[in-house]
């Protein structure tokens, strides 16, 4: 999947590559692309309906359920999305000798994790 941020082409054709201007960018299997899009869709309708609940002045611990709800289902994506970082980004990268891989997502989840 083509990320429209980048200012160029993908100079590799690797899973993951960077551009010539530095960016890295992932290329996903049809697969996880769809699976990891189906959990942000169905993320974004419970969001939808946390605005239809405060629309229709839903009583706070009802909304506040569904608030956790949502945080829980993107936690899953996160979950998710970092196991597969972890088994292909990762590895490969440590495989070509590009330690600083390693730096790199012990960064990611000190953000993470606040």
């Amino acid at each position: 999947m083509e990320d429209d941020r980048c200012c160029c082409s993908v100079s590799d054709s690797g899973a993951d590559a960077e551009c010539s201007c530095g960016e890295r960018k992932k290329h996903r299997s049809e697969q996880e692309y769809k699976e990891l899009m189906n959990r942000l869709k169905r993320i974004e309708g419970q969001v939808r309906g946390l605005q239809n609940m405060l629309e229709s002045n839903a009583y706070c611990p009802d909304i506040l359920v569904q608030v956790s709800a949502v945080n829980s289902a993107l936690n899953s994506f996160s979950k998710t999305l970092l196991a597969s970082h972890i088994k292909s980004c990762v590895v490969d990268d440590i495989r070509a000798g590009r330690e600083e891989t390693i730096d790199e997502l012990v960064t990611t989840l000190q953000k993470v994790m606040k």
